[in-house]
């Protein structure tokens, strides 16, 4: 059977196709993302403005012909914390049907976190007793505690990379003071699960990682087979960190590795990252490209 899963996140919507058979999937088919920033605005006024809608429904509609020309027999569309938080969100969904005709379930924060954890531990099956799993959305941070069988912990932060620049670092490139207000409520926010973190196999899946792992191996293109698997070192990541931090956002967007959506805002990734792992006592941290799109596909199959 062929499945597609749509992520429909706080900065970008994702498309997976996917081959599934017995509960498992066989092949990955078609892997897909864009910079929708559905979010935008929606931390300050909780409200999905008109131009979101339109834009969101042109990506989904070209994810619909795609879907169509691989045959895809059941499409699974899924939203998270930019839709859990906008007050119009039903209305949202109830246009995204009309339009397109895909019916969009909004996942609560431990739904998400779920099948996040699902999707980002499958391809390391067999590696570790216990894992864990940090996806750093625009909107939202999850953090799960699992094995191969359950969930032990897990836990939503209302703090993503969209939901902080928006609120704090404004300027390009922020200033100290900025950078203090940011790294103070990060901090703030991480949960006492995280002292559990140092002793699993500590994953990290979505945007800020992936660009992380290309940055860092100075790939000149997205490369899934050298990023998916990566480990990041703390005082690598730290190491980047300090060199973006004074650029302004052009000199950003001029790394092949920072997809032009994401330049604006990869420092406040980065540094939820940092708190991450602070808080938790982690040196190293590996990268996963699969996420909820996968757990999706896996919660269908």
């Amino acid at each position: 059977m062929t499945i597609a899963s749509i992520d429909i996140g706080t900065n970008t919507i994702l498309l997976l196709i996917a081959e599934v058979q017995d509960g498992v999937i066989t092949r990955s088919l078609h892997d897909q993302q864009v910079i929708a920033r559905l979010g935008k605005g929606v931390d300050a006024e909780r409200m999905i403005n008109r131009e979101t809608f339109l834009r969101a429904e042109g990506f989904l509609r070209q994810y619909k012909e795609t879907c169509d020309s691989f045959g895809v027999e059941r499409i699974y569309a899924v939203g998270t914390s930019a839709l859990r938080d906008a007050r119009n969100r039903d209305e949202f969904t109830e246009y995204i049907k009309m339009q397109t005709g895909i019916a969009v379930e909004i996942l609560s924060g431990e739904e998400e976190a779920l099948w996040t954890y699902r999707g980002g531990i499958s391809e390391f099956s067999g590696r570790a007793e216990q894992y864990s799993v940090v996806d750093i959305g625009g909107g939202s941070t999850e953090i799960i505690i699992g094995d191969t069988n359950k969930i032990i912990a897990t836990t939503s932060i209302d703090l993503g990379s969209v939901r902080i620049t928006e609120r704090i670092l404004k300027d390009s490139p922020p200033q100290i003071p900025s950078l203090i207000e940011a790294h103070e409520l990060i901090a703030s926010h991480m949960p006492a699960m995280t002292k559990h973190i140092a002793s699993t196999f500590a994953i990290g899946v979505a945007g800020t990682l992936t660009t992380l792992a290309a940055l860092h191996q100075h790939l000149p293109y997205y490369i899934p087979e050298r990023v998916s698997g990566f480990s990041l070192r703390y005082d690598d990541i730290c190491a980047i960190f300090g060199m973006l931090k004074d650029k302004s956002l052009s000199q950003i967007q001029a790394f092949p590795q920072i997809s032009p959506g994401r330049a604006d805002i990869i420092l406040a990734g980065i540094m939820i990252l940092m708190g991450y792992m602070e808080s938790s006592e982690l040196e190293q941290i590996t990268v996963s490209d699969r996420g909820l799109r996968y757990g999706i596909v896996l919660r269908e199959a």
